[in-house]
């Protein structure tokens, strides 16, 4: 068979969530199957780490997809080219972006649909894209993936799909994480917090992570806990960011607040193993890969209660009404003072993070690569 595949996100150096997933699954699935031929369609120049294996022909068509008009132009019109060139059997979006031009069957990664339901978060343009044609590609694919029961449940209910035609296939973890030494926890600790334990949120800063909440908690915990602990913030800016920096700017303990911008993955693991606990409280979220890669370091999670989180988090975790700033301060206040607390945490995190790998993601996204093909 010949399959198709969007791998517009391999950007070396700038991997977000989907493309790791991305690089992950593909990395397996190309290997795993040499009786197969890959067509990796890009849309810029690509880095020869992102072609695996001997049976991927990797392809560049252009225009960059930076905007959506571009988007549109890009799937509307090249990729159903591209397909018909290589004869493909198959188009596979890991972003779940498809084309309606095309009678190749096409499987989507739907990763989830907060557009839906927070529009507001992103740029007006993007929203509307969004709300426009996922429903379409929703309908139009053969199948679709997506990486939590919530997501599946979602997208079956906002876009009309059928239920049993959408696979759940987790997310899986790196396994560069992993519990780091002492010695290296404090080299950590001396070069982002001046040597004092730290709360961590990682991820990209835009309104959909309730930054400016774990903000406000976090100076409510300070007004009542006189300790030296501070909050450690990683990761790149993306949408509408004023009001993270204007609640930024009013806080009392703004002192104690570090910025990171975007880290390499070493480096984030490295600050993963050194954090006293990742406070991590979006309003929405398709799985939250974070939650996992803390468990796996050996670190102590407190995180929202509300949409696929509770899946990933089990009972391995703290939870925290995302709109209740008293209870995530709570919660930060309980695993600051109680060393049992984190200790139970982090056993129980050991264990949940077995549930997810990115073996099994890549195995479960070949079956449903297998359901599309019939």
């Amino acid at each position: 068979m010949v399959i198709a595949v969007n791998t517009r996100l391999l950007l070396k150096g700038k991997l977000e969530g989907i493309g790791w997933f991305t690089l992950e699954t593909l990395k397996r699935m190309t290997i795993n199957h040499p009786e197969h031929q890959f067509i990796f369609i890009f849309d810029r120049p690509y880095d020869s780490d992102y072609i695996f294996s001997d049976n991927v022909t990797p392809v560049v068509i252009g225009p960059p997809t930076r905007h959506p008009v571009l988007w549109y132009l890009w799937f509307e019109y090249q990729i159903p080219k591209v397909l018909r060139k290589y004869k493909a059997d198959l188009f596979l979006s890991p972003d779940g972006y498809l084309s309606l031009r095309t009678k190749v069957p096409q499987l989507a990664v739907i990763h989830d649909i907060n557009f839906v339901h927070r529009p507001a978060d992103l740029p007006w343009l993007k929203a509307k894209y969004y709300n426009r044609y996922f429903k379409k590609f929703a309908k139009v694919a053969k199948r679709i993936a997506t990486v939590s029961f919530y997501s599946k449940e979602d997208i079956t209910r906002s876009f009309k799909v059928d239920y049993d035609k959408i696979d759940v296939v987790y997310d899986g973890i790196n396994r560069i994480f992993c519990p780091t030494s002492l010695e290296d926890q404090q080299v950590i600790r001396q070069k982002y917090s001046d040597g004092k334990p730290y709360f961590l949120f990682v991820g990209a800063l835009h309104p959909r992570k309730n930054i400016c909440g774990l903000l406000n908690a976090f100076d409510a915990f300070k007004s009542v806990d006189s300790n030296d602990v501070k909050l450690v913030i990683v990761g790149g800016e993306m949408h509408k960011t004023g009001e993270i920096f204007e609640t930024f700017d009013n806080m009392r303990f703004k002192k104690d607040v570090v910025f990171t911008g975007r880290v390499n993955t070493d480096e984030l693991h490295q600050i993963f193993g050194a954090a006293m606990a990742l406070t991590f409280v979006p309003y929405f979220e398709g799985f939250g890969i974070p939650i996992v890669e803390a468990m796996s370091s050996g670190v102590p999670v407190i995180c929202s209660n509300t949409t696929s989180i509770p899946e990933v988090g089990g009972s391995a975790v703290l939870y925290a009404d995302p709109c209740k700033i008293e209870q995530i301060t709570e919660a930060m206040i309980k695993i600051s003072a109680d060393k049992e607390l984190r200790k139970s945490l982090i056993e129980k995190g050991m264990v949940q993070k077995e549930k997810f790998s990115w073996d099994e993601t890549a195995r479960l996204l070949w079956m449903s690569v297998e359901r599309a093909l019939q």
